[in-house]
């Protein structure tokens, strides 16, 4: 079993003097399966994030993902891994396609144009390749963001809002392209997101946190039924509110 999991979390903590953004948490996410990580601003997303990434260095615990120990032995396992978010914006005056081939030679692609192609084609984003990244759109920055994250074909894709600023329709089809990612190639994916539909449509797993603590765990439907509400954003509510409908799993 512990083969299976590809990320793996032991009471890691990060403290800011006597804040404690993130306060001993313990979780693993298995092979090839996609897992929320949920909760109200400040509840410690994002800081959670930039530790398994190697971006800031916990407080105490302990990471370990893809069998190497983070962030000993980062240079191992970020190649085989990606991270997408719509607030982190690329160079403003290269292209699309310039900041799409800096990015590709810097993770080693191999033939980066026909990789641009693909990626051009599945998310609708060829039409602007050669436009400025700072003259798009939010939303066309969004799927420009998600082309980058795939360019490695990663194991591993952590994913921060990934349907933000897009229109219903094209956050369905960005829905689908993941989904069809991830059977073609078995990569495990872990997202932050304020969407509770698509946290029911793509998650197996979901992690609720509050105040940097895990305060409940479970697979959505498990969740909806044992807070006895009708969908999971009731249930985000209810825990982000410190409503405690149920049994809380920490």
């Amino acid at each position: 079993m512990t083969e299976s999991l590809v990320i793996q979390v032991t009471d890691l903590s990060k403290h800011y003097g006597p804040v404690r953004a993130v306060d001993e948490i313990t979780f693993a996410v298995a092979r090839g399966t996609t897992c929320a990580l949920l909760g109200g601003n400040g509840a410690g997303k994002t800081t959670t994030i930039a530790m398994l990434l190697g971006l800031l260095l916990p407080t105490g615990g302990r990471i370990r993902i893809l069998g190497e120990d983070m962030p000993r032995h980062r240079q191992r396992v970020l190649p085989r891994m990606n991270f997408s978010s719509p607030y982190v914006d690329l160079p403003q005056r290269l292209t699309v396609a310039e900041n799409l081939t800096v990015y590709a030679r810097l993770y080693g692609v191999r033939r980066v144009r026909e990789r641009l192609a693909t990626l051009g084609r599945d998310l609708d984003i060829d039409a602007f390749f050669n436009r400025p990244y700072g003259s798009l759109s939010a939303g066309q920055k969004t799927r420009v963001a998600l082309a980058k994250a795939l360019l490695n074909a990663p194991e591993i894709l952590l994913l921060d809002e990934p349907t933000a600023s897009l229109d219903p329709d094209t956050a369905d089809r960005m829905r689908g392209i993941l989904t069809d990612y991830q059977r073609r190639s078995g990569a495990t994916l872990l997202l932050a997101s304020h969407n509770m539909s698509e946290v029911e449509r793509l998650c197996d797993q979901v992690i609720m946190l509050r105040a940097g603590r895990i305060v409940a765990t479970g697979a959505p439907r498990e969740l909806i039924h044992r807070y006895g509400r009708k969908d999971m954003e009731e249930v985000f509510l209810d825990i982000a509110r410190g409503i405690q409908s149920g049994e809380v799993v920490a």
